[in-house]
């Protein structure tokens, strides 16, 4: 199972959380400790003193637990392990609206990318070597902005696909590069462009010694934190000219409505095969099986596509913002 690792929170940050795991999900101290990755004393000790404290009664007495009902409600629908998301900002969903929509986007990704710091952090902060493969997105980016307080230098970090533009923050390039220099640790990144000019160039790309021994790097990860695209006019790929306006309106003919790892995905999360899919350089999507995957998506736009992506039953974590988390339910 894919667990938290708060032990460096504060107790007050921990201690809702793990009232509603034993009172509410019907966990044992023990099992409340695992899934936060809290030593088994400090739970007891934080359970005794939320009774206390008449954090709880017969019911949990905190305007969190909203959030943690929702989060339960999630995760339970899409078999997930962990669904982690932000305070909801009161957005609903912003078609027709691009001002308020950017805007939205904005908040939401700093958010996220706030809450995927942290949970990196704890998986840092015990010092053990770990690699973790990374995809690319602007939610990535915030959380490298966010990291902070850490430092593990046998940590590593691989870019799980090629890089986008040389002017892009968010190109795993420097996701990985920013990530590395935040925590002293590794970083190893696939030097090819995301989208190959022809399958046959790809191929070629593919086979070069660097390329094979960043993916292999990748593929032996212990955790992967990865975004996802919905494909619309208004989207990454869109605006950075990486797809056509020709190539959107075929990829959307064909079903599509959400991108990870250069791979699409229709509504229900079944595969699209298309000629622009054939042509990305990134570790194959179905190395992500049974492996610990965490999805980390900021923005109301994302909605239907992040359900397509937890449909393919490749994703085990989730941080997502609450507006959006609060419009999953309905989807």
């Amino acid at each position: 199972m894919l667990t938290l690792n708060l032990a460096h929170e504060p107790d007050a940050a921990i201690m809702v959380r793990a009232a509603w795991l034993y009172h509410i999900g019907g966990l044992t101290q023990e099992e409340v400790a695992r899934r936060l990755g809290v030593h088994r004393t400090r739970i007891v000790r934080l359970l005794s003193e939320a009774r206390e404290r008449g954090l709880v009664s017969v019911t949990i007495n905190h305007e969190t637990i909203r959030d943690l009902d929702l989060e339960h409600a999630i995760a339970r629908r899409y078999g997930l392990d962990f669904c982690l998301a932000t305070p909801s900002m009161g957005f609903d969903a912003t078609d027709g609206e691009p001002r308020l929509a950017a805007a939205q986007g904005m908040i939401a990704r700093r958010a996220v990318g706030g809450a995927g710091a942290n949970f990196l952090k704890g998986k840092l902060a015990s010092g053990k070597p770990i690699t973790v493969g990374v995809s690319w997105g602007r939610t990535l980016e915030q959380m490298t902005q966010h990291l902070s307080g850490v430092q593990n230098s046998r940590a590593c970090f691989v870019s799980l696909m090629g890089s986008l533009t040389r002017n892009s923050a968010s190109n795993p390039f420097e996701v990985v590069q920013a990530l590395a220099a935040r925590t002293g640790g590794e970083g190893h990144f696939l030097p090819v462009p995301f989208i190959a000019d022809t399958v046959a160039d790809r191929a070629v790309l593919m086979s070069q010694r660097t390329v094979a021994e960043a993916l292999a790097l990748a593929a032996s990860a212990e955790l992967y934190l990865i975004s996802v695209g919905e494909l619309r006019e208004t989207s990454f790929l869109r605006t950075q000219s990486m797809l056509s306006a020709e190539e959107l309106r075929s990829i959307q003919a064909e079903g599509a409505v959400a991108d990870s790892l250069g791979r699409l995905f229709d509504r229900n999360g079944a595969v699209v095969d298309h000629e622009l899919a054939r042509r990305t350089l990134a570790m194959e999507f179905e190395h992500l099986r049974n492996r610990d995957v965490v999805l980390l998506a900021g923005g109301t736009h994302k909605v239907v596509s992040v359900h397509a992506l937890l449909q393919t039953g490749f994703v085990r974590g989730l941080i997502i913002d609450g507006d959006a988390a609060r419009l999953l339910q309905n989807v």
